[in-house]
């Protein structure tokens, strides 16, 4: 009932102010459980997915939306559970992919869809970044649902970092036709048929998305852009004191000079 109400509202207002395009919605299932598997570009992806759908979809966010104390973190935990979202602990690595996957088993399990991100993170740069194959291959593989790639398209454009206010554009969303991989069932413990189911899924979404294609993990990406940006500041104190300190050597032998011709004048 409140997904309904929210889809109205929140999924209403998008579609009217944004108006998204929308390509191949016919390879959505009409019944049944399904995995949709989608780049991710921007925080919108998860709003602007399920707004151009009829079927309920629940993805899974970070557990901190939904625990915040306060009037805030209530209304906040309201409204992800209200447009569909699940709560997953993230504290401890192995334990949030566990819960991931028991989440998405359950929801596939009810015959619903589920939303996942196999890079598992927003790309840093709009590239498209290498799949990890814990969830994605290991819930498909376990449950037999259809995956069906999803490309969103220029939603990272619409409020990019540093942006307050959201640019009016239209983003766009490229369905592809679902992959089936029940020939693969009962080897979701084997990390080669891991690794290949991610990586189909991950060229499916490359060709309907048209990004270019990283082969690390996105999270490995973040923590060199975090380094290099934070060596670049050490740099730049670095040069900073090292400027301050020339300036003040500089000072003290102008002050030295002038003492000195000072001196020679008193002589």
């Amino acid at each position: 009932m409140l997904y309904g109400a929210m889809k109205v509202t929140v999924g209403g207002s998008l579609k009217l102010a944004f108006r998204p395009w929308v390509e191949g919605l016919e390879h959505i299932p009409a019944d049944g459980p399904a995995i949709l598997a989608s780049n991710h570009l921007s925080f919108s992806d998860s709003f602007f997915l399920p707004a151009v759908l009829d079927r309920k979809v629940t993805f899974i966010a970070k557990a901190e939306y939904f625990n915040t104390p306060g009037v805030k973190g209530r209304l906040t935990a309201a409204f992800f559970k209200g447009v569909g979202q699940l709560p997953v602990d993230r504290s401890g690595a192995r334990g949030a992919g566990e819960a991931a996957i028991k989440s998405g088993m359950d929801v596939l399990e009810r015959g619903e869809l589920f939303g996942i991100y196999p890079e598992g993170t927003r790309s840093p740069d709009g590239r498209l970044y290498r799949g990890k194959p814990g969830g994605l291959a290991r819930v498909a593989l376990a449950t037999g649902a259809p995956v069906v790639p999803v490309a969103m398209i220029d939603t990272e454009k619409i409020q990019p970092p540093g942006q307050v206010m959201p640019k009016l554009m239209r983003p766009g969303i490229r369905i592809g036709k679902p992959l089936d991989f029940t020939r693969y069932q009962g080897m979701e413990h084997d990390r080669f048929v891991l690794r290949a189911v991610t990586d189909e899924v991950m060229y499916e979404i490359m060709k309907l998305s048209g990004q270019e294609y990283v082969d690390m993990y996105a999270t490995a990406m973040k923590r060199q852009i975090a380094e290099a940006a934070k060596a670049e500041k050490e740099a730049g104190r670095a040069a900073k004191a090292a400027l301050a300190q020339a300036e003040k050597e500089q000072t003290a032998k102008e002050k030295t000079a002038a003492e000195q011709e000072r001196s020679a004048d008193d002589r």
